[in-house]
């Protein structure tokens, strides 16, 4: 069961503009769904959601990433600073990736050990383990 985000929703969760996707809860976990282009530009816009995100209790989030075509190093420090953010505060944090290019430059940047991407968002909620520190 997914409920997209109302314009008027709690400081709890934080919508993202129209552009760069949407944020909603399901089972529990936030599930920021990002999509198109992620670079230095739309990092800004993204930022304030992810920190809210992962700002309160221990925060499950979901990053998606099955509809973004690129991503830069500005989209590689949002993805490291929300886990870090996450982890710190004893929470969970899963990415959802399908795209080889998005592959590649993980296991360029020696990323992909650290965020164990999986293909789906039906992955990430059944898996229990969240990847190690």
């Amino acid at each position: 069961m997914t409920e997209r985000l109302p314009p008027t929703a709690s400081a709890t969760l934080v919508p993202l503009p129209e552009p760069c996707g949407h944020v909603y809860r399901r089972n529990g976990r936030t599930v920021v769904a990002l999509r198109d282009e992620i670079d230095i530009a739309t990092a800004a816009l993204i930022a304030p959601a992810l920190d809210v995100a992962t700002s309160d209790g221990s925060p499950h989030l979901v990053v998606d990433l099955t509809e973004v075509s690129f991503l830069d190093c500005s989209g590689l420090t949002l993805l490291c600073r929300a886990r870090r953010r996450a982890l710190e505060r004893d929470g969970r944090f899963w990415l959802v990736c399908d795209c080889p290019r998005i592959l590649r430059l993980l296991r360029a940047g020696r990323l992909h050990d650290l965020f164990r991407p999986v293909a789906t968002p039906d992955d990430a909620f059944g898996a229990d383990e969240t990847p190690e520190p």
